[in-house]
């Protein structure tokens, strides 16, 4: 039986809502400025907390994307979804009508989902007792609601799914997008992922964890992946969404191409809830299987934007594996942690880090690794320290990782036809 040849796949639409700004362009830009969204926390008061900073988004208001009566209904995750998918579906220029939504599909991934409602209605609850729980609470709370709201928005009446991957959610999310292009089952996806828990409970929850950076008096130097001074990660927020196409529904309708997907990996560590396994093993296997899935050999990668978190264990092990993919190839790779500038967005991560990696090969330039001053021996690779450099890098990979040893790997090309 002769097997069905794979679609190729393309991204034609890409929003950002993040710590650097509300759309592409002013999140673009700061990155490539070497700005930080890092600042004192100001969506609650955490004086009684270890760790006093996050990369807040600024200036985000839910109106503006969502009509009033509808804001009450979603948690701040899903607010900040549903703009990052209007941003993106405009510039895609893709509408959906009654002949083509059962072909056009979401799915957005998030790594804790609702937790502000969760801790607000739990206050409720305690306080003014069960009869003022909202209505709405349990669809504020739950995951899918995002890709659900989404779906509902726009009328994209395709697959419908959420992983719950926690730091490798939105990069599961566009791979697993990936794959259903592919294979037929829909021709556009809107994916990516999302995550708002700058929350008492969740900055609580890592501070037990000592798992975040502590250097409150200086901010915007806190978040510095792979330097030796690293005290660990800087909680911050948002949305990355992108529009993924089959070529074939892109040229038909003479869309923008950004990029094209060409490989995706998933891999488990078998190893411990939290920290990465031993020399990132499950890291290193991954990548391996995305360059597999790509077809291409690793020597062709030229950019990798680096899970890189900014903890001690995570940002070695993430070199270590890197080096035991790419051989010598990795000193000559350009490899930087944005999270550096936006902070670690939990399940919102690879959907903005795919974002990023798009612009990248679309626009030839890498945006750097901040605070990046007294790099660790351990992690002897280039980082693109401090200062964007224009390299027009043709194939990159984006990595994410997440607790549970979940690893995720996408790999896109500079479309030429």
């Amino acid at each position: 039986m002769e097997s069905i040849p794979k679609r190729r796949v393309v991204i034609t639409g890409l929003g950002l809502v993040t710590p650097l700004g509300i759309g592409v362009e002013k999140s673009w830009d700061a990155l490539c400025n070497g700005d930080s969204g890092v600042s004192k926390i100001t969506l609650f008061d955490p004086k009684d907390l270890p760790a006093q900073i996050a990369a807040e988004i600024k200036g985000f208001n839910p109106s503006d994307w969502i009509e009033h009566k509808e804001i009450k209904k979603m948690d701040r995750f899903t607010h900040l979804a549903i703009a990052a998918s209007q941003i993106a579906m405009d510039d895609s220029g893709v509408k959906i009508s009654e002949e083509n939504a059962e072909r056009i599909g979401v799915i957005v991934g998030s790594g804790m989902g609702g937790m502000a409602a969760i801790e607000y209605y739990h206050t409720i609850l305690t306080e003014k007792g069960p009869k003022r729980i909202s209505p709405f609470f349990i669809p504020m709370t739950i995951i899918n609601l995002a890709s659900g709201q989404i779906s509902i928005r726009f009328g994209a009446k395709g697959p419908n799914s959420a992983p719950v991957t926690a730091c490798a959610a939105g990069t599961h999310a566009i791979g697993e997008s990936f794959r259903i292009i592919q294979r037929g089952d829909a021709d556009i996806m809107i994916t990516g992922g999302t995550e708002a828990v700058i929350t008492p409970l969740a900055i609580g929850g890592f501070c037990s964890m000592k798992a975040l950076s502590t250097r409150n008096h200086d901010p915007k130097r806190a978040s510095r992946p792979f330097d030796k001074d690293r005290d660990g990660f800087v909680m911050g927020e948002g949305a990355g969404i992108i529009v993924l196409e089959s070529l074939e529904s892109a040229l038909s309708r003479s869309a923008r191409i950004y990029a094209e997907v060409i490989g995706f990996g998933m891999s488990g560590d078998a190893y411990h809830i939290s920290s990465p396994s031993p020399n990132g093993e499950g890291a290193a296997r991954c990548m391996a299987i995305a360059l597999k899935d790509s077809g291409i050999d690793p020597s062709e990668i030229n950019y990798i934007n680096a899970h890189g978190t900014s903890t001690k264990y995570g940002d070695e092990l993430e070199t270590k594996a890197i080096k035991t993919v790419f051989g010598e190839h990795a000193y000559r790779l350009k490899v930087s942690s944005t999270k550096s500038m936006t902070g670690h967005l939990l399940g919102a991560a690879g959907g903005v880090e795919a974002v990023i990696t798009a612009l990248a090969i679309k626009t030839g330039i890498i945006p750097p690794t901040i605070n990046l001053d007294n790099p660790d021996p351990e992690c002897d690779i280039d980082y693109v320290p401090n200062k964007a450099v224009k390299t027009n890098p043709k194939v990159a990979m984006s990595n994410s990782f997440g607790f549970g040893g979940t690893n995720a790997c996408l790999i896109l090309r500079r479309y030429e036809g």
